[in-house]
């Protein structure tokens, strides 16, 4: 090969070589490797990547600090994300920041957001995980406009019903043509003031009960606040249960009492069990008052005798006068009445 083509060869590699490195160094800047500047590189871990790719950049309120250095998966359910973040940010960057997946713009690439937690805490430092926040899926929220619009639908759908129903009602509209119903409806409602009103004034009047009873005024305020009044009512009640022991000692004597008595009459020596349980007594009291009942028959019969006899019958035809007209003027005088 001559001479003058080695060299244009040299010349022609050199200069596709200063190209490709001219472009890579354009694409390390461009994607901000920091390639002269320091970085610390911290993690984070998604259940979705959501489209996230390697040099994306990530933004802290805002601003640029730093890009996407690896997307690793570690599981089914899991994405781990290195985040290569500028050493000047990490001063604003606390542990307690939360990280989320957004776009840059509308419709522009991913990007990864680090928002500020709720609280100070220290500042991040390499190697840090931090917590990430649930990325919203455009497909679950394409999922749930869609039910969102079936729902809407189909709450259209009854509604137009509802509506048609209503139009159609003649009871409806009836009731909304009455012109009667507003002076009823105005009537229930005046009802409804004077029964709140009735019920504000009794509850004013339990409220001053209470505060009475409270005070210990009046006989329940007195039962429940006195205490006085409730040393009186123990005496009260000692003085009660003495009583019902003094009842009961005398219901024990009188009971002693009745059972001596009982005594007395089935087996004692005195008159009362001569009248009550001697057979021979009871037998002579018997042929005494049949004796007694005799003569009284015959003493009737004497007297009988004794009116018809002629000395004496006179006086009693004028005391049988004498009671006829007593009878006669205790009548008249009952009528009158």
């Amino acid at each position: 090969m001559p001479q003058n083509d080695r060299s244009v060869v040299r010349l022609g590699l050199f200069v596709l070589s200063a190209l490709f490195l001219l472009v890579f160094a354009l694409y390390l800047i461009g994607k901000s490797k920091n390639m002269f500047g320091s970085t610390v590189s911290i993690k984070t871990r998604f259940r979705n990547a959501n489209g996230l790719m390697v040099g994306n950049n990530i933004y802290f309120s805002g601003l640029q600090a730093g890009t996407v250095k690896e997307i690793r998966l570690l599981n089914a359910t899991t994405v781990e994300v290195t985040m290569l973040i500028e050493e000047k940010m990490t001063t604003y960057i606390h542990r307690s920041a939360t990280v989320s997946i957004g776009t840059e713009g509308l419709i522009g690439s991913k990007a990864i957001n680090i928002n500020p937690g709720p609280e100070p805490d220290v500042p991040i430092h390499d190697g840090d995980l931090l917590v990430a926040e649930k990325a919203i899926d455009r497909n679950e929220m394409l999922l749930t406009l869609s039910k969102t619009n079936i729902n809407v639908e189909d709450a259209s759908a009854e509604l137009s019903i509802l509506f048609h129903r209503v139009n159609n009602s003649r009871t409806l509209w009836g009731i909304l043509n009455d012109s009667s119903l507003s002076p009823d409806i105005a009537r229930t409602l005046n009802n409804l003031n004077r029964a709140s009103g009735s019920v504000n004034r009794a509850a004013g009047e339990l409220d001053a009960i209470v505060r009475d009873v409270k005070s210990g005024k009046g006989a329940a305020g007195t039962l429940l606040v006195d205490t006085g009044f409730e040393s009186s009512l123990k005496q009260s009640v000692a003085k009660i249960s003495k009583l019902g022991d003094k009842a009961s000692g005398l219901a024990d004597e009188f009971s002693s009492m009745a059972g001596q008595l009982r005594y007395d009459i089935q087996y004692g020596p005195g008159t009362v069990h001569t009248l009550l349980a001697d057979s021979a007594m009871a037998a002579k009291l018997s042929f005494s008052l049949d004796h007694i009942e005799r003569g009284t028959e015959a003493f009737d019969e004497n007297m009988e005798a004794l009116k018809h006899n002629f000395l004496v019958r006179g006086y009693f035809r004028r005391l049988e006068k004498k009671q006829r007209d007593s009878i006669k003027i205790m009548t008249a005088a009952d009528a009158k009445n």
